[in-house]
């Protein structure tokens, strides 16, 4: 896999971009990341909440995911000309083709995944700000999405698993990662 990132010129100033189910980490870790490695850190979703001044749960509520993916993708068109971020894409970002293009062009794509039982636990705690969760979820559900959404994870270049695991330790997988990726002289 690295090999394939080598060709195809990975430099400095590429970004990073986390994808993946909700509850897998990426805002916590991609923060993290950033800091670790003194790049921008962007929250797309909370992006889409400051530009739209609601809540991802009130914009789907008051306007449908229809909306939503509609702000998601201009916000992918956004941050895809820039440069130097490490991105917390929102969970649902690879469903569009297009979406997946615009970040792979300057960025290195990485999924964050973790077993659904985690990713319960993760979610539960915040079952009202998910508009896709419903109120009677179970593990089983999760398990489901994560199969169903399972095609649109293979255009990640790099999987780190972020279940039973430190923050620190899986920033320090994804810094393994990418460090040699952006610091290669071409």
């Amino acid at each position: 896999m690295l090999q394939g990132l080598y060709e195809k010129g990975v430099e400095m100033g590429k970004n990073i971009v986390l994808i993946g189910f909700m509850g897998t980490g990426k805002s916590t870790v991609g923060s993290k990341l950033a800091e670790k490695l003194g790049m921008n850190f962007v929250d797309m979703d909370r992006e889409i909440e400051n530009l739209t001044g609601l809540t991802i749960n009130d914009l789907f509520r008051r306007h449908g995911e229809i909306r939503f993916r509609s702000e998601e993708g201009l916000m992918v068109k956004k941050l895809g000309q820039q440069a130097n971020l490490v991105i917390a894409s929102g969970g649902g970002v690879v469903l569009k083709s297009e979406n997946v293009q615009t970040l792979r062009k300057n960025g290195i794509l990485i999924l964050l995944e973790a077993n659904p039982e985690d990713i319960y636990k993760r979610v539960s705690r915040k079952k009202g700000t998910r508009p896709l969760l419903k109120k009677n979820l179970v593990v089983k559900d999760i398990a489901d999405m994560l199969q169903q959404r399972e095609p649109y994870y293979a255009c990640a270049d790099f999987r780190v698993n972020t279940s039973d695991r430190e923050l620190n330790e899986i920033v320090r997988e994804i810094v393994g990662i990418v460090h040699p990726l952006r610091n290669k002289n071409c």
